[in-house]
C-alpha cells in the first residue's frame, strides 16, 4: 500500500515538472515576441530615419568581432565563440530576413579561429598541422571569394530612401570594413584606421567613431548609436 506521504511528494513533483515546463514555455514565447519586436522596431526605424538595418547589423558584426577579440585566445572560451555565433545570425536573420551567405561567412570564421587557437595552444602531429594549415588556407580562400559577394548584397539592399545620404555611405562603407575584417590576411587597424571607398566618397573607421569625406572635400565625422538589440543608426555631422 502506498502512503499518503508518499503520495504527495509525487503530486508535489508532478505539480514542479508542470510549472518548469509552463515557465520553458513562456521564456521561449517571450524570447520568439522579443525578437520579433526588434524586427519591427528596425524596419519602423527605416522608415523614420532614426534607425537601420544595416547599421543594425554593423553594430552586430562589431560586437562579434569584439567577442571573438576576448574569447579568442583560449581553447576552452569555445562556448563564448559558438554564443557570440549563433547570436550574429540571429541579428543576420532580423536584419537582411536571412542569406546564406553571410551564414556561411559565420560558420568559416568559427572553424577558421577554432583551428587558429589549437594550432597554437595544442603540441599537434606534424601531419595534423600541416592537414589543419591546409585547411585554413582553403577556409582562407572561402571568405575571400564570399566577401564581394556580400558587398554586393549589401548594396542592394541599400538602395531605398535613404541611399545617397551620408549615413548611407557611412554604414554601406563601415559593413564592407566589417566584411574584409574576417580576413585574418587582413591588415589590422594602424593610426590612422581603416578606410574604403563607396563610390567617390572615402569612408574612415576609427574605431570609436567613422569619417566621410565628399567628393567635395567635405568631411563628416560619424557615429554609430544604439544596438543589435533593439536596433542602431548612424548620425553624421560635417566637420567645420
Amino acid at each position: 500500500m502506498i502512503s499518503s506521504g508518499r503520495v504527495g511528494k509525487t503530486a508535489r513533483a508532478g505539480k514542479n515538472i508542470l510549472l518548469r515546463r509552463r515557465w520553458l514555455w513562456y521564456s521561449d514565447t517571450m524570447k520568439k515576441f522579443n525578437y520579433l519586436f526588434i524586427v519591427l522596431s528596425v524596419l519602423s526605424g527605416c522608415a523614420s530615419g532614426t534607425l537601420s538595418r544595416e547599421a543594425t547589423l554593423l553594430s552586430g558584426l562589431q560586437q562579434y568581432q569584439g567577442e571573438m577579440q576576448r574569447s579568442g585566445g583560449n581553447v576552452s572560451n569555445w562556448p563564448n565563440r559558438q554564443r557570440a555565433a549563433n547570436e550574429l545570425k540571429t541579428i543576420i536573420t532580423g536584419t537582411l530576413g536571412g542569406s546564406g551567405g553571410f551564414y556561411r561567412l559565420v560558420d568559416l570564421d568559427q572553424r577558421k579561429r577554432e583551428f587558429v587557437v589549437t594550432i597554437r595552444e595544442t603540441n599537434l602531429q606534424a601531419d595534423r598541422l600541416k592537414e589543419m594549415q591546409d585547411e585554413l588556407a582553403r577556409i582562407e580562400d572561402e571568405i575571400a571569394g564570399l566577401r564581394p559577394v556580400l558587398k554586393t548584397q549589401l548594396t542592394a539592399i541599400a538602395q531605398g530612401e535613404t541611399a545617397g545620404t551620408i549615413e548611407s555611405i557611412a554604414t554601406l562603407g563601415l559593413l564592407g570594413i566589417a566584411i574584409d575584417g574576417f580576413s585574418s590576411s587582413g591588415a589590422g587597424r594602424g593610426i590612422d584606421g581603416l578606410s574604403t571607398k563607396v563610390g567617390q566618397y572615402l569612408v574612415g573607421d576609427l574605431g570609436s567613431f567613422a569619417t566621410v569625406r565628399t567628393p567635395q572635400g567635405q568631411t563628416h565625422r560619424c557615429s554609430l548609436f544604439g544596438n543589435s538589440d533593439e536596433g542602431a543608426g548612424i548620425l553624421c555631422q560635417p566637420v567645420k
